[in-house]
């Protein structure tokens, strides 16, 4: 099964990015034991997660036996599900150890999602942000959007500040009727604001996945030697030796990542930590699986 997994490194080789998102999605197909379209459209479609104000009537007791969440059941006239997708521009998102760059995996992330979704029968659309939304297309079921999502990411231009928390909140009343929201960001921002974020997003009865985007190099912090970083969104650089920062680095990247997953799990948002040596097909059908297990 892993043979089939397009390796990170090698992604920009293949084509354009709705080439690589029917080929990331193919291998999925090729490597799971059934169709992940069906996987993503029984967990999304069927149910969405309780929010405030809901009839408590409708929400599925065994799910929530097996996840401790509350999930309500949706009726047939509720059951077209409309995604989208947020992609973080930001100019730290340009970093990568190897050869592939966040942004650009986040992207080769998104559009193959995107494909997945309307190649299902669904909508997608997609938002491009730094400080604010700067390009948006509206969810669509048809093809077409494909062409139009790629030819977005393929032009997008970093900035050197995100806001990510106002952007959540701008969205969140953008939305004309509930639906999917997945975030795909590095995070690096302030994250009291991003908490709130989401959690104006989860009262407006929004479902949230956040694909938190960071290179292994962030992960593991294998710098040796004296070294130069350079600050990507302004900061300034920095002339250290990180054999001195490394344990203490570790300590605030744990305590990042925590409080982030922590504040996700307290609002039932989905948090995917993605580590950009990861094959795209193997972050997406594993979420996918572990999603259409909690509500079988």
């Amino acid at each position: 099964m892993q043979g089939t997994y397009l390796d990170p490194s090698i992604l920009s080789k293949v084509g354009s990015l709705d080439v690589v998102a029917r080929q990331v999605v193919e291998g999925m197909r090729i490597g799971m034991h059934r169709s992940p379209a069906r996987g993503i459209s029984s967990e999304f479609t069927a149910y969405r997660q309780y929010v405030p104000g809901d009839d408590v009537q409708h929400i599925d007791w065994k799910s929530y036996a097996r996840s401790d969440r509350y999930y309500i059941k949706l009726y047939e006239a509720e059951t077209n599900f409309v995604s989208n997708l947020l992609l973080d521009v930001s100019s730290s998102m340009t970093y990568g150890s190897g050869n592939i760059t966040k942004l650009e995996y986040a992207k080769y992330l998104a559009a193959s999602l995107a494909y997945l979704v309307v190649d299902q029968g669904d909508s997608a659309g997609i938002g491009i942000f730094d400080g604010e939304l700067q390009k948006y297309i509206m969810p669509k079921s048809s093809m077409g959007v494909l062409v139009d999502i790629s030819r977005e990411l393929e032009q997008v231009e970093p900035k050197p500040r995100t806001d990510i928390g106002q952007v959540l909140s701008n969205f969140a009343h953008r939305m004309a009727r509930r639906g999917v929201v997945v975030l795909f960001s590095d995070m690096l921002d302030n994250t009291d604001e991003f908490i709130k974020g989401i959690n104006h997003l989860r009262f407006r009865g929004h479902n949230v996945i956040v694909f938190h985007i960071l290179d292994p190099a962030e992960l593991n912090f294998p710098f040796k030697g004296t070294s130069k970083f350079v600050g990507l969104e302004e900061d300034g650089d920095l002339i250290t030796q990180p054999d001195r920062l490394r344990d203490r680095y570790l300590e605030e990247l744990t305590s990042f990542i925590t409080k982030i997953r922590n504040a996700c799990t307290k609002t039932q948002v989905d948090y995917v930590l993605v580590n950009t040596a990861d094959p795209i097909e193997h972050v997406l059908s594993g979420y996918l699986l572990q999603r259409s297990f909690v509500n079988k």
